[in-house]
């Protein structure tokens, strides 16, 4: 049901500028959408276009959300291409963002943290994954029975 359909991932921010610029600069996306006073808020969406997902992050003007409620709040992106992942750790670096170490150590391993503006954080993986070798490994439900 849900196979080739767009996704979009929409949080509040307090800081949309900087939050623009962690995710444009720093991650190379692009706005694709902007929007001012619409009910009192204000947003953007951010992606790649053509991609079948993008982020929004919106401001309610008057209202503040404060930051990520824990520092696990992760979104993980696997570049598995080493020259790729290292030009995308620099780009970060460049706009004055430092790694941080990751709340569950797993993500150190292969991969780089940084938190956002808000305190929500993404993981640059030098890794692959795949949800078919993941689905091919899962037992079968005859297996648990």
């Amino acid at each position: 049901m849900f196979q080739g359909k767009i996704v979009r991932i929409a949080r509040p921010t307090d800081q949309l500028d900087k939050v623009i610029k962690f995710y444009t600069d720093g991650l190379g996306f692009q706005i694709l959408y902007r929007f001012e006073n619409h009910e009192e808020f204000d947003g953007v969406m951010i992606g790649i276009p053509g991609e079948l997902y993008h982020f929004e992050f919106t401001h309610h003007r008057g209202h503040l959300v404060g930051r990520a409620p824990t520092q696990d709040n992760l979104i993980v992106f696997y570049l598995p291409n080493q020259p790729e992942w290292q030009s995308a750790v620099d780009r970060m670096k460049e706009i004055g963002y430092e790694p941080v170490k990751s709340y569950n150590p797993y993500w150190d391993a292969m991969g780089i943290t940084f938190e956002d503006p808000d305190g929500y954080r993404i993981v640059l993986q030098n890794d692959t994954w795949s949800t078919v070798s993941f689905y091919n490994a899962s037992p079968s439900p005859d297996e648990i029975a």
